[in-house]
């Protein structure tokens, strides 16, 4: 694809057209990292060198996921399409898996909430082929048993739900040694496909204020907020040096 498509903040390359663009895009690659584009994971990246290689190689794709990234999109005059979250991203994903029988496998969250979003995917998406999964909680530096379970089943797509940077943390340590095509991490989409998280409103999501909806139903998240003017201000001043 042409260099249009994307935007460059802070030097990395975002996408910057539609979702349906996005999984026409995705088709292109052999092996992908799908990253959901915020000012949470994206300053994350700036603090770590492994993260900031990874989101910034050629086997990489940064989504618009966020009212950050919007923002800081329109003020470099260079906007985006849409904003693209990775949850929605995620659900494409797992439609055209099913409809094309390719496999997909799961790791994150707690047993309870994943076995409800298991059979919350298989009650939307009948045809829906999961490889396997696995709660969030294990040491990601010790993780021979499932790396070897993924090995076996050999998933088109690997979902990891862990929250930022862990979940990156673990798909940049180890997408080399797995048969994937598809990998990406999607925080708390499990929880929220399982229905023990609430999404917000639509109206709220198209007006860019999901970010405060989790905030007033989760308090503990405004220290994450952080990110958000920070990330801004390294754009407004023009410079990726934290």
């Amino acid at each position: 694809m042409e260099d249009n498509n994307f935007i460059n903040i802070l030097g990395y390359k975002i996408f910057r057209k539609s979702i349906n663009d996005a999984i026409n895009y995705i088709d292109e690659f052999n092996k992908i990292h799908i990253i959901s584009g915020n000012p949470e994971v994206l300053y994350s990246g700036l603090n770590n060198k492994k993260l900031l290689e990874n989101f910034t190689s050629d086997n990489s794709f940064i989504i618009p996921d966020g009212v950050g990234i919007q923002i800081a999109a329109k003020y470099i005059k260079t906007p985006v399409e849409e904003k693209i979250a990775g949850i929605d991203l995620m659900k494409e994903i797992i439609k055209k898996s099913s409809v094309e029988n390719k496999g997909i496998y799961l790791i994150g969250t707690t047993n309870e909430n994943l076995k409800a979003c298991v059979a919350n995917l298989v009650a939307n998406y009948p045809k829906i082929n999961i490889l396997g999964y696995k709660n969030g909680y294990f040491d990601i530096n010790n993780a021979e048993e499932i790396l070897q379970d993924i090995k076996e089943k050999k998933p088109y797509a690997l979902f990891v739900a862990m929250g930022c940077p862990r979940q990156e943390e673990f798909i940049v340590r180890y997408m080399g040694e797995l048969p994937c095509k598809i990998f990406m991490g999607v925080g708390g989409s499990f929880d929220v496909i399982a229905e023990k998280v609430n999404r917000a409103p639509r109206w709220m999501i198209k007006l860019g204020l999901e970010w405060l909806y989790r905030v007033l139903k989760e308090p503990w998240r405004i220290k994450r907020l952080g990110s958000i003017p920070k990330f801004l201000l390294l754009v407004i001043r023009g410079n990726d040096k934290v």
